[in-house]
């Protein structure tokens, strides 16, 4: 399941998506999620696919990467289904037995949780795999440097943020390592119930959390030993410049979220 994980990897192809300025990019991410949120029945989330689709055949990205990013997610797609479907009152009854009674009004919103869920995740991979870390650093506190009047520390949130998805993969394959070497001597982590399962994931995660501290404290003593003090009077290799692409996806992004508007009042 490991390797299924694309959150925080990047993956080059030097298409239109990949030279749009970080910044619009998180705008689009932002308008892109209101989108989502707005459309609220299963007709509006026609054009929210056609808008993934064209953004993945612009990216240049496998399909499949997109499809691997949901496999983590599985059981909380699952989940979210059961939940719904059960424990949700609605009028119309489709199913009723004992205590158990589904209705058509929990079906539909159980769906439609498990899109908006999905397409989320489509969204947020879509951002990580078209943005290299450090563009994707200076776009956010680019976007976050406003709140400096009220004093809010915009370039180390942006410096810490980055970091996180930027180590996602490193901590992926040094579980991955672990793994191998504890399955050489013999550890079992695929069989058994799921409590045997959890039990066996302990001597997993202390080697992991002691990792993870010690690159934490590598990380640290390089930055300090460069003398690296936050954003004051830093000055940058590529500074950020919005160009007329920039500007075209706006635009068509506000038209997707426009038809979003248009279809949840017509329907």
């Amino acid at each position: 399941m490991l390797e299924n994980i694309t959150l925080g990897q990047y993956y080059p192809s030097g298409s239109v998506v990949h030279r749009l300025d970080p910044r619009m990019k998180i705008i689009l991410l932002i308008v892109y999620i209101a989108a989502i949120f707005l459309a609220d029945t299963l007709w509006a989330f026609l054009p929210v696919a056609l808008f993934v689709v064209m953004c993945a055949r612009l990216s240049r990205l496998p399909v499949h990467l997109l499809l691997k990013s949901l496999r983590p997610l599985r059981f909380i797609l699952i989940f979210t289904l059961v939940l719904n479907v059960f424990f949700m009152q609605g009028e119309t009854v489709i199913l009723a037995f004992s205590f158990v009674r589904i209705t058509k009004e929990a079906v539909l919103t159980a769906i439609l949780y498990a899109l908006r869920l999905i397409f989320l995740v489509f969204g947020s991979s879509l951002l990580t795999l078209t943005t290299a870390p450090v563009p994707l650093t200076d776009g956010l506190e680019r976007l976050l440097s406003p709140l400096r009047v009220i004093h809010f520390p915009s370039h180390e949130m942006a410096m810490m943020m980055t970091i996180a998805l930027r180590f996602i993969p490193t901590l992926l394959e040094e579980t991955n390592k672990i793994m191998k070497a504890q399955s050489a001597r013999g550890a079992d982590f695929e069989s058994g119930n799921l409590i045997r399962r959890a039990k066996a994931m302990v001597p997993l995660l202390v080697p992991l959390f002691v990792s993870s501290f010690r690159r934490a404290g590598d990380l640290a003593m390089a930055m300090e030993s460069r003398c690296y003090h936050g954003g004051e009077g830093r000055t940058r290799l590529h500074v950020l410049k919005m160009r007329r692409d920039d500007y075209a996806a706006l635009a068509i992004t506000l038209l997707f979220l426009s038809v979003i508007v248009a279809m949840n009042l017509l329907l």
